[in-house]
C-alpha cells in the first residue's frame, strides 16, 4: 500500500442539533476548551504523518478557511505587543509542509457523497476520512494507529468500538472475524440496522483509512438509508473486492454530535491538559 498521505474532512452539515449557536458559526468551529473542534481532529492527521487536509464544506463555512488561513493583522498585534506564546500558537495551527483543500459540497447527498466529492484530488492512493464530531483523545494518533493497521494488512481499516446493543441503530455495525487482539477482518456491514437485526455490537465510529477503490463504488451506489449515498453501502461493495478491516483503536472517544458528549469533551479536555 502506498503511504497515505491525504486526509478528507466532511464537514458540510448543518449543525442542527447545536442550534442557535451553529445559526451562524460552523458546527465544527465551537471551542472545546480553547481549539475549535475541527482542529483537533486536523491536528490528529497531521500527527499521522498527512501533509494534504481536503475540506467537503458546504455554505457558512468560510470560517473553517480562514481559521486554517495565515492571520497578518493578528500576529503583527501580537508582535507588536510582544505576546510571544500566543503568536506561537497562532503560527502552529498549520505545520507549514501541510496543504489545506477545500471542495464545496453541491448538496447534501450524505456521507458517502462527500466522500466522493474529494476523489480529483485523491485519485486512486489510500486515503483517511475523519469525522470532527468524534472527538477521540489518545497517546498515539487513532489515525496514526489506523494507518499502520492498513500499512501492515494491506487493505482499508475502519476505526471501531463495543457499543450497546440498544444503539445498534446510531451506527454502521461490522460482523467480523478476528485477526490479532485489536484487529477483524469484516465481512459484512450495514448502516444503523435494529438491535434485534444487528450482526454485532462493533460500530465504525467516526475514523477511517480507506482505499481509493471505495470511489468507484461510491460512484455508481444508489440512495441509502435516510435517502442519502451512504459510506457504508460503499464499503459493503467494496468487500466484494478488496480486504476491509475493522480496529479497536487506543483512545477515549467523545460523541461531540451532541450536547451531552460534547460537555463531557469541554469537561476531560479541561481537567486533563488545562488542570481545570
Amino acid at each position: 500500500m502506498n503511504p497515505v498521505r491525504t486526509a478528507v474532512f466532511p464537514v458540510a452539515g448543518l449543525g442542527t442539533r447545536f442550534l442557535p449557536a451553529t445559526k451562524a458559526m460552523p458546527k465544527e468551529m465551537l471551542p472545546v476548551v480553547d481549539k475549535p473542534l475541527i482542529q483537533y481532529a486536523v491536528e490528529e492527521a497531521v500527527a499521522a504523518g498527512i501533509t494534504n487536509l481536503v475540506f467537503i464544506t458546504g455554505r457558512h463555512k468560510r470560517a473553517i478557511e480562514d481559521h486554517f488561513d495565515s492571520a497578518p493583522e493578528l500576529e503583527a498585534e501580537l508582535e507588536r505587543k510582544s505576546k510571544h506564546e500566543l503568536l506561537g500558537v497562532l503560527r502552529g495551527i498549520i505545520p507549514s509542509n501541510v496543504n489545506c483543500i477545500y471542495i464545496r459540497q453541491s448538496a447534501p447527498l450524505g456521507l458517502g457523497h462527500a466522500v466522493l466529492c474529494a476523489e480529483p484530488v485523491v485519485g486512486r492512493d489510500p486515503f483517511a476520512v475523519l469525522l470532527a464530531d468524534d472527538l477521540i483523545d489518545s497517546d498515539v494518533s487513532v489515525t496514526r494507529q489506523l494507518i499502520e493497521v492498513a500499512q501492515a494488512q494491506g487493505g482499508s481499516v475502519l476505526g471501531v468500538q463495543q457499543v450497546p446493543r440498544a444503539e445498534t441503530n446510531r451506527y454502521g455495525i461490522v460482523a467480523t472475524s478476528p485477526v490479532d487482539d485489536r484487529t477483524e477482518r469484516v465481512s459484512h456491514i450495514v448502516e444503523k440496522p435494529a438491535p434485534e437485526a444487528a450482526p454485532s455490537t462493533l460500530a465504525v465510529v467516526g475514523r477511517y483509512v480507506l482505499e481509493g477503490e471505495i470511489f468507484d463504488k461510491l460512484r455508481h451506489l444508489g440512495t441509502g438509508a435516510g435517502g442519502e449515498i451512504q459510506l457504508t453501502d460503499g464499503i459493503e461493495a467494496l468487500l466484494a473486492e478488496r480486504k476491509v478491516f475493522a480496529h479497536r483503536y487506543e483512545g477515549e472517544r467523545f460523541d461531540c454530535g451532541n450536547k451531552a458528549g460534547f460537555f463531557a469533551a469541554t469537561m476531560a479536555l479541561g481537567r486533563k491538559y488545562h488542570g481545570f
